[in-house]
């Protein structure tokens, strides 16, 4: 059966990926709606080889929408969802507005997709993109054996803060190598040749809002709210897709052959990892990639019981840490 589908937000870098991987998606689409700002109502984008027009993002243009895909900003997010499920649609919201509302599901579909079939109307959130990276892996180790605790520090490239801090990227690496000024706008520090922490508010605790995502979320999607997560997010010169150092504390010992045997399995996990070599997950290796690349598996000699690994992760935040982990949504739905 087709399902009408919208996408709001099509013209930012989430939303034009959206519209990517929803073509090459198992949905059979029958109407394409897709929405912006004023500013690019008129102008069409491509789906399937035709054009389709862009019309004004509005809370009266849902109706006969099946799925809507939200790529839009928080605020904007609590405007247009709430229209589109009162129209009949469900959402599947790439933004943090409904991430931790106990109404909503917050779902990767590699780890609960069960969330989707015990609740199939209203809101479905997209979790935070650095959240989703670092969960596909732990995720299958975590089911064999219980994960007691998460160390992780993110490497997060200019993706993350949507094409303006890509183009700002871009810019002001030019800029560098020609010796001139650099100004950042998008960014608070210039992010060319350097590297800073994560841009988002800190909290009382000392954690940024994006370190204590990795926490709450994780929680939540692996409905483990006593499993112990502690983040250092940090931004850097890369132009798309995330890192993470991520050290896992677990129940029992567990060998290193054991996770490369249960992470050889996973879906969405793709293993680069030869000592001999030196050759581990890199940014270029995950970019334009859905899988999640894993490796620099190795016992933690911290922890002379056997019970830590350690590894390094990459994954595409605009495709599986955002726009691809919503269409698998939908396609679930």
């Amino acid at each position: 059966m087709a399902k009408n589908v919208a996408i709001v937000g099509v013209t930012g870098a989430v939303g034009q990926e959206m519209l990517a991987c929803l073509e090459k998606s198992s949905i059979k689409v029958g109407e394409l709606r897709v929405m912006a700002s004023s500013r690019s109502a008129g102008k069409t984008v491509k789906f399937k080889g035709k054009d389709v027009t862009i019309i004004e993002a509005s809370v009266d243009a849902f109706d006969g929408i099946d799925i809507a895909l939200m790529a839009v900003e928080a605020d904007q997010s609590e405007e247009f969802s709430p229209a589109a499920v009162k129209a009949g649609a469900v959402v599947v919201d790439n933004s943090s507005a409904y991430r931790m509302d106990p109404k909503c599901p917050l779902v990767v579909p590699e780890i609960n997709p069960e969330e989707i079939a015990n609740r199939p109307k209203g809101i479905i959130a997209n979790p935070n993109c650095s959240t989703i990276i670092m969960n596909v892996p732990v995720w299958p180790l975590h089911q064999v054996n219980p994960v007691k605790r998460i160390v992780v520090s993110t490497y997060q490239a200019a993706s993350g803060a949507g094409r303006p801090a890509m183009d700002e990227l871009a810019e002001t690496t030019k800029a560098w190598v020609e010796g001139r000024p650099i100004e950042p706008k998008v960014f608070p520090y210039q992010l060319a040749m350097n590297l800073f922490s994560h841009n988002s508010k800190i909290g009382e605790n000392g954690y940024n809002k994006e370190e204590q995502k990795m926490v709450d979320e994780t929680r939540k999607i692996f409905a483990c709210p006593e499993i112990r997560v502690t983040a250092t997010c940090v931004r850097v010169p890369v132009m798309r897709a995330h890192c993470e150092s991520v050290n896992l504390e677990f129940t029992n010992p567990i060998t290193e052959q054991q996770v490369r045997d249960i992470l050889a399995k996973a879906p969405g996990v793709k293993i680069i990892d030869d000592r001999a070599a030196n050759r581990s997950p890199q940014p270029l290796d995950a970019t334009g990639q859905g899988n999640v690349i894993v490796g620099r598996i190795r016992s933690d000699i911290s922890q002379p019981d056997g019970n830590g690994i350690d590894m390094f992760i990459s994954g595409d935040q605009i495709l599986k840490g955002a726009a691809l982990n919503a269409v698998q949504i939908a396609e679930l739905l």
